[in-house]
């Protein structure tokens, strides 16, 4: 591996705790390794329901933005995210909703404010890596296809001194990579195990439905090992309280079974100026 402490990992997402669902234990190992890992949440998550019954409490959906930048911010630490980055919209909720109405909303922007915000932001932080999210409509939410389209251009506008002239001055980040996480195989073999172990197969009614959902399986390009990260992961998805319900699926399996059976984070290389090769276990690997 090369030395990581002048590196710089961006990721890029649509809402407060997609960052610790997607990639949270490459951002804690990058982040123990000396990288300096940024993230930029587009949405302060507005539109989000109260998904853990625990937290279904007077007053808690009323501030629903408040608590979810602090959910946020807690897990950011818990990662060892150097920054944050807020875009200030709002979330635009599910399609169809009247929150895609909202003339704040993130589905509603400017795509050239928002590109240029990215652009600046890119030019600012000076990433090697940077991580958006893939054209996947299995999850149609319009705010994670607007970060899978305005982030990628992003990648490349900011390489180009003649876009965005007064956002800085132009950087190419050597690698685009997607987020490939949620995958049939990942899901199959956390379930073969579980069965293996004795255990009730905690996402067969998932499997037996997959194909009905509408994911594409990605090309996995690069898998990052982050069984020393685990634990940290599941930290960091816990301290979104509102969003997430501790006896939820995200906890079906032991952290001590992922460590075990899929330790790996997933991603898809989009476009490098490096050479790399099919298989890399280092999303820095080719860097010199």
């Amino acid at each position: 591996m090369v030395e990581n402490k002048k590196r710089c990992l961006m990721a890029i997402h649509a809402h407060p705790d997609d960052e610790s669902s997607k990639g949270a234990g490459t951002m804690a190992k990058y982040a123990e390794e000396g990288v300096r890992v940024v993230l930029v949440c587009a949405t302060g998550g507005e539109e989000g329901d109260i998904l853990n019954p625990r937290m279904d409490q007077p007053g808690i959906k009323e501030r629903m933005a408040e608590l979810r930048k602090a959910e946020l911010e807690t897990a950011c630490d818990i990662l060892g995210v150097s920054e944050i980055y807020f875009l200030g919209y709002r979330d635009s909720g599910m399609p169809d909703s009247p929150g895609n109405k909202h003339p704040e909303a993130f589905c509603n922007a400017d795509p050239d404010e928002a590109v240029g915000t990215l652009v600046e932001l890119i030019r600012k932080e000076k990433p090697d890596v940077i991580l958006c999210y893939d054209e996947s409509r299995g999850y149609d939410h319009p705010d994670h296809v607007k970060v899978h389209e305005w982030g990628t251009q992003a990648y490349h506008d900011a390489a180009d001194p003649e876009k965005f002239p007064d956002k800085g001055e132009a950087w190419k980040a050597s690698k685009l990579y997607y987020f490939a996480t949620f995958t049939k195989e990942r899901f199959q073999k956390l379930n073969d195990a579980a069965i293996e172990a004795g255990n009730e197969p905690p996402f067969a009614g998932w499997l037996d439905n997959w194909d009905s959902f509408g994911f594409a399986e990605p090309v996995i390009t690069a898998q990052v090992d982050c069984a020393e990260y685990i634990e940290l992961r599941s930290k960091a998805l816990l301290a979104h309280a509102t969003q997430i319900d501790p006896d939820s699926f995200w906890f079906a399996i032991p952290d001590e079974m992922h460590r075990e059976v899929y330790p790996w984070e997933d991603y898809t290389l989009i476009h490098s100026h490096v050479e790399t090769r099919d298989e890399e276990e280092d999303l820095f690997e080719g860097l010199s």
